[in-house]
C-alpha cells in the first residue's frame, strides 16, 4: 500500500515534480510560491534546481532545458509572470520538446503582494492552457498530468495555484519517480526561432493545437487516488466563454467547473444545468479548477 502523508500544497507540487521525472527547475522567490523550490531541494540528486536573477531568466532556463529534451519547470508568483512575458508569449508559439510547466502562484486577497492579478487571464492572452488544482492531492497528481499533456500536445502549460492552496495541508499519496527518457534535440529553426516569418506560421499551428486541446477536454481521464474524474462530453457556452464541466464518478455530483465568472452568470448557467447552481451555492468557497481551454 502506498504511503500517505500530510503535505502543504507547495510541498505537494515539489513532490509532483519529482514523481513526474522533472530534471530542471529554475525559480525566482516570491510568496506564495517560494516553498516549492525549498521543498524541491530534497530531491537534488535527481533534479537540478536553481534560483534565477528574475522570472524572465527562470522561464528561459526552463525553456532551454525543454528544448534540450528534458522535463523542466519554472516557478514564480503572479506579478513575476509579468517579468516573464517576453519568453512566455514566444514559447507559446514554439511549443516544447521535453514537457514544460510554469508554476504561477496567485495571491487573491493581497496577503503578500502589491496587487491582485489573475494568471488565467494572462494565459488566455498568451494562448497557453492552464491546470489548476484545488487541494494538495490534486496539486501532486495534476502536476504530473501537466507534463504528460505538455508533451502530448506540444504545448507549455501553466500550473496556477493560490495562497490558500499553497499554504494549506492535505493528504497526499506518494508514488515512485517516473523514469522518463530524455528526448533527442533536433535543430528546427522554423519551429524554435520566432522571427516574423516563422511566427506567422506557428500562430496557425497553435490555433490547430487549441482545437485539439478543446476536443481532448471532452474525454480526458484523470485518475486521482483511485477516483476517476472525467469531463462530461459537452462544453457549455455562455457569456462568451466555454466551460468544461467535470464530474466525480463516485458521486455523480459536479466537483470541478472552470468558470471563475460563475457567480456573475449564475442565472445563465442555471438555465443550462440547475444542479450546478445548487452545488456551487452550497460550496461557495474558492472554486477548484482542473483544466481550462478557451
Amino acid at each position: 500500500m502506498a504511503e500517505k502523508v500530510i503535505m502543504l500544497g507547495n510541498e505537494a507540487i515539489a513532490r509532483g515534480a519529482y514523481e513526474a521525472g522533472v530534471k530542471v527547475s529554475s525559480a525566482y522567490p516570491g510568496t506564495p510560491s517560494t516553498e516549492i523550490s525549498e521543498y524541491l531541494v530534497q530531491y537534488k540528486d535527481d533534479v537540478y534546481e536553481e534560483w534565477a536573477p528574475n522570472e524572465k531568466v527562470a522561464t528561459e532556463v526552463a525553456v532551454g532545458a525543454s528544448l534540450a529534451g528534458v522535463r523542466s519547470m519554472a516557478c514564480m508568483k503572479h506579478v513575476g509572470l509579468n517579468v516573464a512575458a517576453d519568453p512566455l508569449y514566444s514559447v507559446s508559439y514554439m511549443g516544447v520538446n521535453g514537457g514544460l510547466v510554469l508554476v504561477v502562484a496567485d495571491d487573491p486577497g493581497l496577503y503578500s503582494s502589491q496587487n491582485e492579478q489573475d494568471t488565467r487571464m494572462v494565459a488566455r492572452a498568451a494562448q497557453i492552457p492552464v491546470i489548476e488544482p484545488s487541494d494538495s492531492a490534486e496539486a501532486k497528481d495534476f502536476f504530473k498530468t501537466a507534463f504528460e499533456l505538455s508533451e502530448q500536445f506540444d504545448r507549455p502549460f501553466i500550473f496556477r495555484t493560490t495562497t490558500r492552496l499553497a499554504h494549506s495541508q492535505g493528504i497526499v499519496e506518494l508514488c515512485d519517480r517516473a523514469q522518463v527518457e530524455d528526448k533527442p534535440y533536433e535543430k528546427n529553426i522554423p519551429k524554435n526561432v520566432m522571427m516574423p516569418g516563422n511566427a506567422k506560421l506557428r500562430h496557425v499551428e497553435i490555433e490547430k493545437r487549441n482545437l485539439e486541446l478543446a476536443e481532448a477536454a471532452n474525454t480526458l481521464l484523470i485518475i486521482i487516488n483511485r477516483r476517476i474524474i472525467f469531463v462530461i462530453s459537452k462544453i457549455y457556452r455562455f457569456a462568451g466563454h466555454r466551460a468544461a464541466v467535470y464530474t466525480d464518478s463516485t458521486t455523480d455530483t459536479f466537483v470541478r467547473l472552470n468558470v471563475w465568472f460563475l457567480l456573475e452568470n449564475i442565472q445563465s448557467l442555471g438555465k443550462l444545468c440547475p444542479d450546478i447552481v445548487s452545488y456551487f451555492r452550497a460550496v461557495h468557497i474558492e472554486i477548484g479548477i482542473a483544466i481550462f481551454f478557451y
